[in-house]
């Protein structure tokens, strides 16, 4: 006798109460935008003010629309609040609260960004979360990131185009990022470095490899394709410029069709990679995976009860707020109205006037003094201090905008490094930077004084602002520019300023204590 076979299929128990939850997890996200709006408002200043980042605001939107793809992973997943994922949800508020502290900028919006994905994690569960996590990392594109970058690839577009030009038998003659040919001038800045092509090359990379391939080896290998690829492919563009400019004598590629040029090759460069990848793209499964890899008999999905996510709901919210509130009660309590009062080091050298027209490109100090001095049988020797209190994005020790020089200017960078120096028996770690111009060539020691501990280093420099003002000792630091001119060899100015430290570095150390004393 044949029987009718019992049938199974997913079902959803609490059809209303799995809506309620998803709202209230919805709202609960929504908060850390209200919560830390300091952070949202500086991402967006930096999408507005730099091109390079201004794809930002694509980010949101498309993650949306991601997640909107997965949205039968929220019938056939339950919500299922994951008490552990408060712990990594107080992690990255802790990390935003010492990028607070430490006005580190890049970082503090790295830790908030991340806590949308993990407020997933802890509301919804580590099965729903999983399933949605390229749209939830993909936030963290809309993180203005990559600055760091620009000097490495300005170096590696000088070398590549001058070894390019060189290869086509034309003489090139290189300083530094600057190089002449015998129809002119050219210099590799930052709006050459690449930068602009490289992130929305790698964006777009992630994006195509999420939706074209299935595969992670293919994915990785695409969005590496995606690193490598724009960053030959600005080496070529840089070249064909300098060629353009040189064959046309100087009239052509040199002004806005600079720029123009450009864009137009990296999106061809761009589009031809895309091409290439489409021939190797693997055509989505028709079922989703949550549901294509149910067993065949699966009970009822049952959501979180009301009462649970309402619990897991205000623990998210308390946690989030809680460091909002701990970063406003340490920018209270280390504030310091006093104003600063730094008076040059005791020098015994007999002051000369100033030997230079140069003077660094600093975010502007809360004070600071220059003065130059001049030992018989030395080179004239100049000492720059910039001290800064209360320090916010306008006024900081440490931060990108801080330069030597910059591209107009008549002084440019040739060579930089790091030396060791011995101060009154103690060594002290310097960057030596090596700047010319038509009037000659200037060699420059630069360090930093934080916490009071001499450093070169922006991490450390930043590590210890922390410490200083979690220990509520204030952000006090200064920036320190030693130099002296030099004709034939840079040990000319090196001997010269060698000595001023050793004779005078003590009393700089003492300028600056009695100045955040005072």
């Amino acid at each position: 006798m044949l029987t009718k076979a019992p049938t199974h299929a997913i079902r959803v128990a609490q059809p209303g109460a799995a809506r309620g939850a998803l709202l209230l997890a919805g709202l609960c996200l929504l908060a850390p935008f209200f919560l830390y709006l300091s952070t949202v408002q500086s991402i967006v200043a930096v999408w507005n003010s730099s091109d390079t980042f201004a794809h930002g605001y694509a980010i949101l939107p498309i993650s949306a629309w991601l997640v909107w793809r997965r949205r039968e992973n929220f019938t056939y997943i339950p919500v299922a609040p994951w008490w552990p994922g408060l712990a990594a949800l107080a992690l990255a508020g802790a990390g935003w609260l010492l990028a607070t502290v430490g006005e580190v900028q890049v970082v503090r919006q790295y830790a908030f960004v991340s806590m949308i994905p993990l407020g997933v994690l802890a509301l919804l569960g580590p099965r729903l979360a999983a399933s949605l996590a390229f749209p939830l990392l993909f936030l963290l594109f809309a993180v203005p990131f990559g600055e760091i970058f620009v000097q490495p690839l300005i170096n590696f577009t000088a070398d590549f185009t001058v070894a390019a030009v060189r290869a086509s038998g034309i003489p090139v003659l290189r300083t530094g990022a600057r190089f002449e040919l015998p129809t002119g001038t050219w210099s590799v800045v930052e709006a050459c470095s690449g930068i602009r092509y490289l992130i929305s090359s790698i964006t777009l990379g992630c994006l195509y490899a999420y939706l074209t391939y299935r595969s992670m080896t293919r994915r990785a290998m695409f969005v590496a394709l995606s690193v490598v690829v724009p960053i030959v492919a600005n080496g070529l563009r840089a070249y064909m410029i300098v060629m353009i400019g040189h064959l046309s004598g100087m009239k052509l590629a040199t002004g806005v069709d600079h720029l123009i040029y450009g864009w137009l090759f990296f999106g061809l460069v761009m589009f031809i990679m895309f091409w290439i990848g489409s021939y190797w793209r693997e055509d989505e499964a028709q079922e989703p995976a949550a549901r294509s890899s149910a067993p065949a008999a699966q009970p009822a999905v049952t959501h979180a009860a009301p009462g649970q996510m309402a619990r897991m709901a205000a623990y998210t919210l308390l946690l989030a707020a809680l460091w909002p509130a701990l970063a406003q009660y340490n920018e209270h309590a280390n504030a310091n109205p006093a104003p600063v009062r730094l008076h040059a080091p005791q020098v015994a050298w007999p002051a000369t006037p100033m030997f230079t027209d140069w003077s660094p490109r600093f975010l502007a100090p809360s004070a600071g003094y220059s003065g130059a001095w001049r030992a018989p049988g030395l080179q004239p020797v100049g000492l720059t201090v910039l001290y800064y209190r209360d320090q916010d994005s306008s006024r900081s020790l440490v931060s990108s905008l801080n330069k030597l020089t910059n591209p107009n200017d008549a002084w440019h960078w040739t060579a930089s490094g790091t030396r060791t120096e011995a101060v009154a028996g103690r060594p002290l770690a310097l960057t030596e930077t090596t700047l010319q111009s038509g009037k000659g060539s200037l060699l420059v020691w630069q360090w930093m004084w934080v916490g009071g501990q001499y450093t070169t280093s922006a991490y450390k420099a930043k590590l210890l602002q922390a410490r200083s003002k979690l220990l509520l000792r204030g952000d006090d630091g200064a920036a320190l520019l030693l130099y002296a001119p030099f004709t034939e060899s840079p040990e000319e100015a090196r001997r010269a300023m060698r000595a001023f430290l050793s004779a005078h570095g003590d009393a700089i150390g003492a300028a600056l204590a009695d100045a955040k004393g005072g």
